[in-house]
């Protein structure tokens, strides 16, 4: 991936939460999509990454081993509360994910998404240089690159929207959308995460701004951008490392022996309202309810990561789920066998490796998501080719890993029917499956996926 100039990288939440110590400077991983692909390309190319954070400042990190500057701008109670938790998700996330129901559109919310912006494209003038790329990425910041535009004609600019684009008659609800989708059009190079979504987008400023679309190329205003659908990977070979490691093995048998015998199921989910839990533990109950034959065969562990509490509808969504569960274990548990183990905690990267070495299958099923890497990490971890994934037709990544189970999780009776055949399958099938998608996941990693973009863009 070679590149006249850096990488100037640019997103809402950064790789690390900081702290200022006596001894300098501590650093907290953060969860999340998004930085678990594209720390380990900054760690590799180097260049500047710009993201809302306290401390105020620069910092080269990883603190030990440099390899990046990470510079922190930080936002207000106020712009937290309008820009973040209001416009970016209460108006962006909820439309994205055809959630119409959840949409709230506000003026006051919108200009200040507007406001902070500009304060985060001003950052990106500030850093970078003329030679430098700038690659900006997800729905909270799509009026960054007209801004930057603005001010720097002959910038070179990509963008990166990591959740769905909605059909064009659902995004037309947006009272903002032209400002939005002018704000994506000011880019040299726009990627999605699959074709589906490029189309909408492209479809969508056709019908509502008059662009003209040839190919992969939109026209408008005067400007050229290329539209891409290439799926975000992850690091294959690193998580594939992990799991190999001795320190996992320890872990996976100790895992099992706490466990006991039995089938494991694990569904790893950030507390959110598009993650499709109590869909999926209502299918859990049908089949323990309908095939009794089941109860005491398996057990599933889900674990959910702590995800913005301080907003009614994901407290609401924590109390739902702990009755649901509560439920279900009352119903079910002999008091020897539980059927639900759920872990209400984020766990570390290396952690969750070992319960997907563990798991006999991967419960991944979501009622929308841009991609799901989740996905891609349990299949990474299977380093015996055996397993069953099963997958939400609604993940954007089962249109990368069609060897998966593909469920409807709307559908109790669907999702009670997948993991009775994934319960079943024969460990020959469970090879064949997962052979192909680690080769598939392997090739398509986030070198290549980085390559696509940075390589092309260069072209």
């Amino acid at each position: 991936m070679k590149r006249s100039g850096r990488l100037v990288l640019v997103s809402n939440r950064g790789p690390y939460r900081l702290s200022l110590t006596r001894g300098g400077v501590k650093a907290e991983r953060t969860v999340g999509g998004l930085v678990t692909s594209l720390l380990p390309l900054m760690e590799k190319t180097g260049g500047i990454w710009i993201a809302w954070g306290d401390p105020a400042g620069r910092y080269a990190l990883p603190v030990r081993h440099p390899r990046f500057e990470l510079r922190h701008l930080p936002l207000t109670s106020e712009e937290v509360r309008l820009f973040y938790l209001g416009f970016s998700n209460n108006a962006l996330w909820p439309l994205c994910h055809y959630f119409l129901g959840r949409v709230r559109y506000d003026r006051a919310e919108w200009e200040m998404y507007e406001q902070v912006n500009q304060r985060f494209a001003q950052a990106v003038l500030e850093e970078a240089g003329d030679e430098d790329a700038i690659w900006v990425h997800d729905y909270h910041l799509a009026r960054v690159p007209l801004f930057l535009r603005r001010q720097r004609p002959k910038a070179r600019i990509l963008f990166f929207w990591h959740i769905p684009f909605p059909a064009v008659d659902v995004f037309r609800t947006l009272p903002w959308r032209r400002p939005i989708l002018e704000g994506l059009l000011a880019c040299d190079l726009l990627g999605f995460h699959i074709p589906e979504y490029a189309r909408n987008f492209i479809e969508t400023v056709e019908e509502l701004l008059g662009a003209r679309a040839d190919g992969e190329t939109v026209h408008y205003a005067g400007r050229a951008t290329r539209v891409l659908a290439r799926p975000i990977g992850i690091d294959f070979a690193a998580v594939d490392r992990v799991a190999r490691s001795r320190r996992t093995e320890q872990r996976v048998q100790k895992l099992r022996e706490t466990l006991g015998p039995g089938a494991l199921i694990v569904g790893v989910e950030r507390l959110d309202y598009t993650k499709g839990i109590i869909e999926r533990l209502r299918g859990v109950e049908h089949l323990l309810d309908h095939e009794p034959e089941w109860r005491g065969r398996f057990s599933l562990i889900q674990i959910v990561t702590p995800s913005r509490l301080d907003v009614e509808a994901y407290r609401q969504k924590k109390r739902e789920i702990d009755e649901i569960v509560g439920r279900i274990n009352g119903r079910f548990s002999d008091g020897l066998w539980i059927p639900i183990r759920y872990l209400h905690r984020a766990f570390p990267s290396s952690e969750l490796v070992a319960y997907y070495r563990t798991a006999d299958i991967a419960l991944v099923t979501p009622l929308r998501d841009g991609l799901n890497l989740v996905a891609k990490e349990y299949v990474a971890a299977r380093i015996h080719e055996d397993g069953v994934l099963i997958l939400s037709e609604f993940a954007g990544v089962a249109y990368q890993l069609p060897e998966a189970l593909i469920t409807n999780p709307y559908s109790a009776e669907e999702m009670a029917a997948a993991l009775k055949q994934a319960l079943q399958m024969p460990k020959p099938e469970q090879r064949r499956r997962m052979k192909a998608m680690r080769d598939r996941l392997r090739a398509e990693d986030i070198w290549w996926w980085a390559a696509e973009f940075l390589e092309g863009f260069e072209r």
